[in-house]
């Protein structure tokens, strides 16, 4: 390995051998266009699809994969529900620790009169002030979208109860997945989670171009694009049946073929060792830093809930000079700015100047770590010397 790479929050990398495997099979061998054609060839992609949604279904705890449906990215997912369920007159509620690829497309929906939104203030660690949340329902709320944990400090939202509160006024709850679908504990039957849009890119271990977006039984979205889906083709307009309903174009097929290995193989180490693993890596990271003169730390605690996310500014020092040290110095990779996220950074006041990130992976061992706390003390000593 010539870098050390602690920028998981971003992509994962490295991703399983058979993730790579896997994707160069399908474009060498099972190459045909999804439900276009009769020969084999086609056939074995429409069953490398099927088998994509039911290892996605078995991970989520989703009854009916025809429910899951694939997307470019976690973006595209938010897009899709966000456009397809949201209507003339409709009040959202989002919080501070919201992406961008939430806020924007609120932005363009707010811009173009369609909907009005309230967004819950955050603590300093990015936790979402449920008492605000429970006074800001009003008659035209339609949606709750939680972020299930920040890409700035990691911080879990409380996921249960923000989803208790908002069907207790009959409002639905579309939850980004992005940093948590592979990482911890997702079960749509159990919480009630009306959508889930996730990437497969991140802690799903497959390549980028790759997502989804789960919608449950009874919800029904307005489909984004439309055209061909390799079903009912006499038609002239859209096929009304899932998936096919808000799917429409030739399938990213190799993508999905390394995302289904991706997800096998989290199904097969087990959620809860890749939770206790990166765990063990932030308590680890953090009890190394939290005493080094002139670092910040911001976000939960090593004994909270958190994703494998560390956020961190140091005195007198520009994080995106820092970032640059880091790889030009030591080959260490990581995220600096405001990781598309500025809400959160209003939060936990680091506006606009943003953070350093660490994120560690499920393959990131701790002499790793070692080796990045190594280089921040030869760093801060250059800077206070």
């Amino acid at each position: 390995m010539n870098n050390y790479y602690f920028d998981n929050a971003a992509t994962s990398w490295p991703k399983p051998e058979s993730v790579y495997k896997s994707a160069e099979n399908q474009m060498r061998n099972m190459f045909g266009n999804p439900g276009r054609s009769g020969h084999t060839r086609t056939l074995d992609a429409d069953r490398l699809l099927y088998k994509t949604r039911e290892a996605l279904a078995k991970l989520f705890n989703v009854k009916d994969p025809a429910r899951i449906v694939f997307t470019l990215n976690a973006t595209d997912s938010l897009n899709i529900a966000l456009k397809g369920f949201l209507t003339k007159g409709s009040h959202v509620i989002n919080t501070a620790m919201d992406h961008n690829s939430v806020l924007r497309p609120l932005g363009r929906l707010i811009k173009d009169g369609i909907i009005t939104t309230s967004t819950i203030p955050c603590s300093k660690t990015g936790v979402p002030d449920l008492g605000v949340l429970e006074s800001s329902y009003i008659p035209e709320t339609k949606l709750l979208i939680i972020n299930h944990a920040s890409n700035v400090t990691g911080t879990i939202a409380p996921l249960e109860d923000m989803i208790s509160s908002a069907h207790r006024h009959n409002v639905k709850v579309l939850v980004d997945a992005a940093q948590t679908a592979g990482t911890r504990n997702i079960n749509v039957e159990e919480t009630g989670i009306d959508m889930l849009a996730f990437t497969g890119h991140k802690g799903l271990l497959g390549p980028t171009g790759t997502g989804g977006l789960y919608v449950k039984p009874g919800i029904d979205l307005k489909p984004l694009r439309e055209g061909g889906t390799g079903s009912q083709s006499e038609l002239d307009i859209h096929p009304e049946s899932m998936p096919e309903r808000l799917e429409a174009g030739t399938m990213n097929s190799s993508g999905l073929a390394g995302l289904s290995e991706g997800v096998n193989y989290i199904l097969e180490t087990g959620i809860d060792n890749i939770i206790n693993h990166e765990h063990q890596l932030r308590e680890y990271l953090l009890k190394k830093i939290i005493d080094l003169p002139g670092v910040n730390i911001f976000g939960p605690s090593a004994e909270d809930e958190s994703s494998c996310i560390i956020s961190i500014t140091i005195d007198n020092a520009d994080c995106g000079e820092i970032g640059y040290i880091l790889e030009s110095n030591y080959k260490i990779l990581c995220r600096t700015g405001l990781h598309c996220a500025p809400l959160a950074h209003k939060a936990i006041g680091t506006f606009p100047e943003g953070t350093i990130r660490f994120s560690p992976g499920v393959f990131t061992q701790k002499e790793n770590i070692d080796y990045l706390v190594d280089a921040l003390k030869e760093i801060l000593n250059m800077i206070n010397n």
